[in-house]
């Protein structure tokens, strides 16, 4: 044990050429080092916290066990030993037993503070903040910025803009389109929205309003003329301000664009606002079999999902028969599940592919990936929706479809109905009715009465880390 002067120490000794040994222990006059002004930037020494009151209540009684160790600069400064120094002056010593590591701070002051930290990092359980500026020690601005421009894509030429040639314009909409605009009024009103085009067109289908307001007999068909009509009403109605541009929807036209922040405090106050915020609890874990959607087409995936996130089930959309990865994802997805049965629930249109494509899906899934125990449910559009929702032909089933004739002997019709034909609100009630019917209801209730505790858990341990960073935040700033 190494103690102040009036407790002589038989570890303390000096080595001869006026050099200070890097593993001698010493005795010094405490006027002789000083504290590391970098170390005040970094940790925080609470004199009137218990455990320093502690450490100086021992170093008054027995001395300073383990010695303070400091730089070979002119005057010492302590690279390890700040709390027993500030003890010790507190106790009254006037010489402290130290190690010199053979390191000046006016050399490198760098490498003086890395070591620095090296020395106290694993000494004490640190606060937050002085884990974090120990942190940030470690990290060279460059270096930090050289790593950040390497995540993002390389800089790219920057191509010669070309001469824009003429000038769009577009017709006001006038008082022939009325009826038609009426009609697209009432059908955005009357429906969920957003809304594509396509299924705006099947509303129309089942009212057709006059294409012209002075030629009678001009009905709105489902011709390829009339549905570009539609298409450039809408978008004139939209470019006026007469529908909300939100209001319409295009998922074959897919957007993506990159999160940029002005500085870094805009960067950490936006994940302030996020910390913790967006969790959702697996509502389908506790049920006794796996249930998946899967929709035929892009046009229809935002309506079905809207239903799908409430229930937490997964949702794939094929855009026609699709390929092998979805059904290969849809299967790992049942087999990390460990349940039994696989349910898939399928919404695609009434005609002769899209009776195969149900078909071909849940074949491919039995046969090609052996999943035995499958359980395939077209939810729409079949052939008892078309009668309890009254719904109009949009054209007859093409004979040349390889899957013509077995339509049309089961069905006995070359009528044939696309899925948008239903209103987004119907089509979402029939989503309703298939998944309660295959849900353990009792079940789900449960997981979502568990989601609202784990709520409020999450809230807590959100605010209570929030309020931790804003105070380390409002200190750094004042």
């Amino acid at each position: 044990m190494v103690s102040d002067p009036d407790k002589k120490s038989t570890r303390s000794r000096k080595t001869g050429h006026g050099r200070k040994s890097e593993n001698a222990i010493i005795l010094v006059d405490i006027d002789s080092i000083r504290p590391c002004p970098e170390n005040d930037l970094i940790y925080t020494i609470d004199p009137e916290s218990p455990e320093n009151k502690r450490l100086q209540a021992d170093i008054a009684e027995r001395g300073i066990v383990e010695p303070i160790v400091v730089s070979r600069d002119d005057v010492g400064i302590i690279i390890s030993g700040h709390r027993r120094y500030a003890a010790a002056c507190r106790a009254g010593l006037t010489k402290v037993p130290v190690r010199y590591y053979d390191i000046k701070r006016e050399d490198d002051l760098d490498a003086f503070v890395e070591l620095l930290v090296t020395f106290n990092r694993d000494q004490r359980e640190k606060t937050f903040d002085e884990k974090l500026r120990e942190e940030a020690t470690r990290h060279n601005p460059c270096e930090a910025h050289l790593t950040l421009l390497e995540e993002r894509n390389k800089p790219r030429e920057i191509a010669e803009p070309f001469i824009i040639e003429g000038i769009k314009t577009r017709s006001e909409i006038s008082p022939a389109k009325k009826p038609m605009l009426d009609t697209l009024f009432q059908v955005l009103e009357d429906n969920i929205t957003p809304m594509t085009v396509r299924q705006i067109h099947y509303q129309f289908m089942n009212d057709p309003p006059l294409r012209h307001a002075s030629k009678p007999g001009s009905w709105y068909r489902n011709k390829l003329c009339d549905y570009k009509n539609l298409v450039d009403l809408v978008a004139r109605a939209r470019i006026a301000g007469l529908i909300s541009m939100q209001d319409i929807i295009d998922e074959t036209r897919p957007f993506k664009s990159w999160s940029a922040f002005r500085n870094s405090g805009d960067f950490i106050n936006r994940h302030m606002q996020n910390f913790l915020n967006g969790y959702w609890r697996n509502l389908q874990q506790s049920q006794p079999d796996h249930i998946e959607i899967l929709a035929e087409k892009n046009t229809i995936y935002s309506t079905v999902n809207q239903i799908a996130q409430e229930y937490c089930i997964p949702t794939t959309s094929l855009r026609g028969y699709g390929s092998i990865y979805p059904r290969y994802e849809m299967t790992q997805r049942y087999f990390r599940s460990g349940k039994e049965k696989l349910i898939i629930l399928i919404v695609s249109d009434f005609d002769p592919d899209g009776e195969e494509i149900a078909q071909s899906f849940a074949r491919s899934l039995r046969d090609e990936f052996e999943i035995e125990n499958i359980h395939p449910i077209k939810v729409a559009l079949t052939y008892d929706h078309i009668k309890r929702f009254n719904l109009v032909p949009n054209m007859e089933a093409k004979k040349t479809s390889s899957q013509y004739q077995k339509f049309y002997d089961r069905y006995g019709t070359d009528d044939v109905f696309e899925v948008e034909a239903l209103r987004p609100a119907q089509l979402q009630m029939l989503l309703e009715e298939a998944i309660d019917s295959v849900m353990d209801l009792d079940l789900f209730n449960q997981e979502l009465e568990q989601e609202k505790t784990d709520a409020a858990d999450i809230e807590a341990y959100r605010e209570t880390i929030l309020k931790y960073i804003r105070d380390y935040r409002n200190e750094e700033s004042n």
